[in-house]
């Protein structure tokens, strides 16, 4: 039998050959947004504007009115149109189209218009509605939209693809004591009664991702931001963070903002600037043009915060203030290059520090900040290349991760240092300023990078972008008569076929009187160090001294007890995480042996970040890599030189990251009764400022040690006034109850997704639960959260799956629990790929400690 609908196609194709333009293969109606209905779409429509009116009732009992005008120029009209809404078809009240009324069809999470009530030319179709609330995030008084990568369709019928871009006319209808927020610039405003109307300007040309609002019992400051005015909404109650943090806040997106029109000089390209802080936000920031939206525990410190809650303030708003350009300003076609604005915003945010804090300081943050953290996927069987395939949107969410938030940064750190800064600023350019509100892909950037140099970026982008891992590295040094005879270093795939990563690294040789550093340019899988040949031998090597190489470095074991000869505080970072991956590996230390090296280099730590480096690696090591009957023993010895590290810091942020630090790793009944002191009293040991937060975590903490005082979380919480951090509170006292049935009743209560709308809520929660002091009783809740993983994927934000995975399994060190993911995976044989990686991913300290503690 002829397939009619295919000849169709196929004589569609040819005429639009013959006339000069190209339609993509017409689509089939599938869940979700499929790559060939994305490009069809694209191929057929454009001029896309959408008029929105959403009536938003006080009660979030009650639905959302709304009411939408699309409308669009249809080059084509041969097949009907599918309009993007991923909900219940009831909610669909009424559908004009051109003027006629027109069925409600609604097929595979599309509404179906056919083409009798289209014509070629413009279009404008009507449609009265109940707003989903997939992507709401409904309050008691306050809500956000937040549609990255494609939940705007879960929300209102719309084209919810990166490259249909449109702009937005939105009228919001709320309580008249709410305020709001969104992309464009605010027309005015009408109260009537208790009712208030937003009119907003229509808005820049946008993804339908990036298209936001909020609305609710917020309260408004409003700062000069470069050449006008910007508006911060937020609901922080705390006076001492409001001042220790508001000002900062503006001056911070000033200086951002700034960095971004000098780097790019391209003005900021959107009609507003503006932002909101968000209690319990899902990220740590989203980058809506005019209404950027923060987690407002990122913002808001006060003066107990460390130089790390500091640094991440800092990073996160030149992260969303980049995005503007990248991302925002130019657009990727598809979500599998979405990583491509993360790394420009991680990056842009990275240079824009450099010049305040000069190179050696920003080269220990931009290790500290993305090697361990890219390290922490690459290692594992799960890794994923940076850039990946995508079929469907509704997939996109599985692109997020580390990966394209911390090895992309160092590999385009790596390919700024193979093209020159200046040739690759102007490539960056050249690139911006040709794409400007519009989208575009990789390769698109490549082609305009490979203009700018004479490297062969093709090649190189294979390795770096297109492939998984990380090289393992090997060295060879001979000597002759004390001097150095053979030097060459070596690199393999830690996994999969031969290849070779080309970058540029550091190799020092270490005196008693200097040191002399070398660079290498490793772009074979075995190169000479012709240039140290002849050297006097030194007492160490060090490998990647600069920190900006990328791999598994060999460790030089005579480098240990000369550790702190090294002045730099860049070196030592590297040092600190060059033996942690190693022993991760089983290379050169042992975990027993490098928890006694960090111990030993607590009092000798003076800068900061690493000090937070190593506390974090003890916890790891103590946590995961020590059994428990040892780490019994092993408490009062790490207990102790943290307490006393802690007493002869002089830096009040050392300080608080050493007593953090003492807070997480303590079980013998003295630590409890000190701590239970501080708490109770409120009372910080001498150079400490603690905070709300602070006691609050030092209260979940002796709860899970189950002190003796039973009212100790009621009492916390009776000291808590901020009516958000009260509800976060409250979410959280169950799982971390001494009694199991509140922790079997929590975990299943996780079952129902509106018990997991707060998803930061959820991952501090299953911390808890999973802690290692309570694994006995909480294991059995493995399998099922395995089980729960595919739904989580389909209901939760981008993040979710990944937080999900990491808060549950992070702990756990037993044969048991890696047989419970063994045989999930050997169960599941035809899983989505990608959601297995994540599992592999969050498992990969599981196997290894597994591994580790049989030797």
């Amino acid at each position: 039998m002829v397939n009619l609908r295919n000849v169709f196609c196929v004589l569609l194709m040819m005429l639009a050959s013959c006339s000069g333009t190209k339609y993509s293969a017409v689509p089939k109606i599938e869940n979700g947004v499929s790559k060939t209905l994305a490009q069809y779409r694209k191929s057929v429509i454009n001029n896309v504007q959408y008029n929105l009116q959403f009536d938003i009732p006080g009660d979030r009992r009650h639905s959302i009115t709304a009411t939408e005008v699309l409308s669009f120029d249809l080059i084509v009209n041969k097949e009907a149109l599918q309009i993007d809404f991923r909900e219940e078809s009831r909610k669909i009240r009424a559908i004009k189209a051109n003027g006629k009324s027109v069925p409600v069809i609604h097929d595979s999470e599309h509404l179906i218009i056919d083409p009798h009530y289209l014509g070629t030319g413009k279009n404008e179709i009507s449609i009265d509605f109940e707003a989903g609330e997939g992507a709401l995030n409904r309050n008691a008084d306050y809500l956000y939209t937040l549609f990255v990568p494609d939940r705007a369709r879960t929300v209102f019928p719309c084209f919810d693809q990166p490259d249909l871009k449109a702009t937005y006319l939105l009228t919001l209808k709320v309580p008249v004591n709410w305020k709001a927020i969104a992309n464009a610039s605010l027309k005015d405003s009408v109260v009537k009664g208790d009712r208030k109307t937003y009119h907003y300007a229509t808005s820049d040309t946008l993804s339908t991702y990036l298209f936001a609002f909020a609305a609710g019992k917020f309260d408004k400051a409003v700062w000069p931001v470069g050449k006008g005015e910007a508006e911060f909404l937020y609901r922080e109650t705390d006076t001492a963070k409001i001042k220790h943090s508001v000002n900062e806040i503006f001056l911070q997106h000033t200086a951002s903002l700034k960095f971004m029109e000098d780097w790019t000089q391209i003005p900021y390209p959107f009609q507003k600037f503006g932002f909101v802080a968000i209690p319990d936000f899902q990220f740590g920031g989203m980058e809506h043009p005019g209404n950027i939206q923060y987690k407002a525990s990122a913002l808001f410190l006060d003066a107990g915060a460390t130089r790390d809650q500091l640094n991440a303030r800092t990073n996160v708003i030149a992260h969303e203030t980049a995005h503007m350009w990248f991302g925002d300003l130019v657009t990727m076609n598809w979500f599998n290059d979405v990583w491509m604005k993360e790394v420009f915003a991680n990056f842009m945010a990275d240079k824009s520090t450099e010049n305040l804090t000069g190179k050696e300081v920003f080269d220990l943050k931009f290790l500290v900040d993305h090697f361990p953290a890219a390290y922490g996927i690459d290692r594992t069987q799960g890794s994923n290349p940076i850039r990946q395939d995508l079929d469907n949107l509704k997939d996109a969410g599985t692109m997020y991760g580390n990966i394209i938030y911390h090895k992309a940064p160092i590999m385009m750190q790596q390919l700024e240092r193979l093209m020159g800064r200046e040739k690759f600023q102007a490539g960056i350019r050249e690139y911006l300023k040709k794409f400007a509100h519009k989208n575009a892909s990789w390769p698109d950037l490549i082609a305009i990078l490979s203009k700018h140099t004479s490297s062969d970026l093709q090649k190189w982008n294979k390795v770096w972008v297109n492939d998984t891992g990380r090289p393992v590295i090997d060295y060879v040094l001979e000597q002759s008569a004390n001097k150095v005879s053979k030097f060459s270093m070596s690199q393999k795939p830690e996994y999969g076929a031969a290849r070779v990563w080309p970058q540029l690294v550091e190799v020092k040789f270490y005196y008693p009187d200097r040191t002399k550093e070398f660079t290498v340019n490793f772009n074979r899988a075995e190169v000479d160090i012709s240039e140290a040949i002849g050297a006097e031998m030194p007492l160490f090597v060090q490998f990647n001294s600069s920190g900006q190489g990328y791999g598994l470095w060999p460790a030089d074991l005579k480098m240990l007890p000369e550790l702190y000869i090294m002045n730099s505080p860049l070196n030592r970072s590297t040092a600190y995480v060059t033996l942690y991956e190693n022993m991760l590996n089983g290379r050169y230390v042992k975990p027993g042996q490098l928890l006694t090296l960090f111990m030993d280099g607590l009092q000798k730590e003076k800068e900061e970040l690493n000090v937070k480096l190593i506390t974090g690696y003890l916890a790891n090591i103590y946590w995961e890599f020590i059994a428990a009957k040892d780490r019994v023993a092993l408490a009062p010895a790490l207990e102790h030189a943290l307490w006393n590290a802690m007493q002869h810091q002089v830096l009040p942020n050392n300080k608080k990251l050493l007593f953090k630090a003492y807070q997480d790793i303590f079980l013998s009944a003295s630590a409890k009764e000190q701590l239970y002191k501080i708490w109770n009293d409120q009372q910080a040991p001498a150079g400490l400022k603690l905070t709300e937060d602070d006691y609050t975590a030092l209260a979940f903490s002796l709860a899970l040690r189950e002190v003796k005082d039973t009212g100790l979380l009621s009492k916390q919480l009776s000291r808590i006034t901020n009516t958000d951090r009260r509800i976060r509170f409250e979410f959280i006292m169950p799982a971390v109850s001494p009694k199991v049935t509140d922790r079997d009743a929590f975990f299943k209560s996780l079952a129902l997704k509106s018990n997991r709308t707060k998803e930061s809520n959820v991952g501090s929660a299953l911390y808890y639960l999973h802690h290692p002091l309570r694994q006995a009783s909480s294991i059995k809740y493995l399998p099922e959260s395995l089980e729960m993983l595919s739904e989580i994927q389909t209901t939760g934000d981008i993040f979710f799956p990944q937080n999900w995975l990491q808060a549950t399994f992070s702990y756990y060190q037993s044969a048991e629990a890696a047989k419970v993911i063994r045989d999930f995976l050997q169960r599941n044989p035809g899983y989505s790929p990608k959601l297995k990686a994540k599992i592999l991913q969050a498992a990969d300290h599981v196997f290894r400690a597994e591994q580790l503690l049989k030797n």
